[in-house]
């Protein structure tokens, strides 16, 4: 019963304004900020854990402004999965600092961009695969009914979409080695054997190792990238910086270093638009007090 309310959900926003629907997106948000939710604790937890540098009236204020953000990723979910290329299109604004990828490119160089949960990564996916032939690892959702229209959703300005298996991940090789550029979310925590601990803002974090064995075995050249909402503006920027080094280390716990400083770089030029509800530090090291 919960898919059929759900697609229906996300084709109504779908069927809204972008002005409307982030107008939505914001009521939500305020809603999260002021009610007892797990997303509030989560994003609360994850602030005082990551960013104590700040006072607490700044986090508080920093917390209500990502709850609002976190409402309208949730209900711009329709829009990106629903609306047709052109419209999609329309909404790309500025791209900063691509033009390294550019000359990896043209050099024969394959290319790793790696999108955190920042700002809209689904955007970020329409934007890569409108300018590149992009490849992305994609994880089919829970509720099977949903699976075609975030798949088609996402493949709909040009990226193709892979499953996050041994057959996807041999794509990903593949793509690489004949000079092609793939997609990753660095920042996801993948489960008690599929990583290793690495520091994320100065918090042992449950890591991939899956982008830097990718480009240590290719040689491509690593980017982080991030999109977000323009203030004052229906559009949305893209933004790109090139990884630290030891992005391609031997060592896995100093190539996720590396990995996890480049989103951290990324994070701090926009926190208010950072996915701090996701549970990012769920696995703990052996011995180690849960979080959340």
């Amino acid at each position: 019963m919960r898919a059929p309310i759900i697609a229906g959900l996300l084709r109504l926003f779908a069927a809204l304004p972008l002005d409307w629907n982030r107008r939505l997106g914001w009521l939500l948000g305020w809603i999260l900020a002021h009610t007892p939710n797990t997303l509030r604790r989560c994003a609360t937890i994850n602030l005082e854990l990551c960013l104590p540098e700040l006072s607490a009236p700044e986090r508080r204020r920093l917390l209500r402004a990502n709850l609002i953000e976190t409402g309208k990723t949730i209900l711009e979910a329709g829009p990106m999965w629903g609306w047709s290329a052109p419209r999609i299109r329309a909404l790309m604004g500025e791209t900063l600092n691509a033009e390294p990828i550019d000359a990896a490119l043209r050099a024969g160089k394959g290319v790793i961009l790696a999108t955190p949960h920042l700002g809209s990564w689904e955007m970020a996916g329409h934007f890569c695969g409108d300018r590149w032939e992009l490849t992305i690892l994609y994880r089919p959702p829970r509720l099977a009914a949903l699976d075609s229209m975030m798949r088609h959703g996402r493949e709909r300005c040009g990226a193709h979409a892979v499953p996050t298996d041994a057959t996807g991940v041999r794509r990903l090789y593949e793509t690489l080695s004949r000079g092609g550029v793939v997609g990753i979310l660095p920042d996801q925590d993948p489960g008690q054997s599929g990583g290793v601990f690495a520091p994320f803002f100065g918090v042992s974090a449950n890591s991939m190792v899956l982008l830097g064995r990718l480009a240590r075995k290719t040689g491509a050249a690593v980017f982080f990238g991030y999109c977000v909402r323009i203030p004052g503006s229906a559009k949305y920027r893209l933004q790109f910086m090139p990884a630290s080094d030891g992005i391609d280390a031997a060592d896995p716990n100093v190539a996720a270093a590396a990995m996890n400083r480049g989103v951290e770089a990324c994070v701090r030029a926009c926190p208010e638009q950072y996915q701090w509800s996701y549970r990012r530090f769920r696995t703990r090291p052996p011995g180690a007090a849960k979080i959340y």
